[in-house]
């Protein structure tokens, strides 16, 4: 039983981090890709460059681009929240199994998490400003 714990809860700290990052991808010039990579965060930008796009196909492409970003951001709310709800319930099914050293563990992961995901929010925010 101990060894599934130590299993489990490195896993359940990699889909919070995962869904960290995913939030990141949301938000153009948040997270830990911000400034190198190809262009991630800019799609325009990404096709521009990998399909070497005109400046005409560019004029072109971006509102089309534009018309897609909060259908995107919208899907991608609505899953991270199902994510968050898995998570949760996940998280409240194996709390009872731990000691109370490492619910406190637990708890301070958590913690971290959510301390790490309002900084990136504050990030983004500060960006669109």
């Amino acid at each position: 039983m101990k060894m599934k714990l130590k299993l489990i809860a490195p896993g359940i700290a990699a889909a919070l981090a995962l869904g960290t990052i995913a939030v990141s991808a949301e938000n153009p010039g948040a997270g830990p890709h911000r400034g190198h990579g190809r262009g991630m965060h800019n799609p325009l930008e990404h096709l521009t460059r990998d399909l070497n796009l005109t400046p005409d196909q560019q004029a072109k492409v971006s509102p089309i681009i534009d018309q897609a970003r909060p259908q995107i951001r919208a899907i991608h709310q609505e899953a991270m929240q199902k994510m968050r709800t898995v998570m949760d319930n996940t998280t409240a099914q194996i709390r009872p199994l731990l000691t109370p050293e490492q619910q406190q563990k637990l708890d301070s992961i958590q913690k971290a998490h959510e301390h790490m995901h309002q900084a990136m929010q504050e990030m983004h925010d500060a960006t669109d400003e």
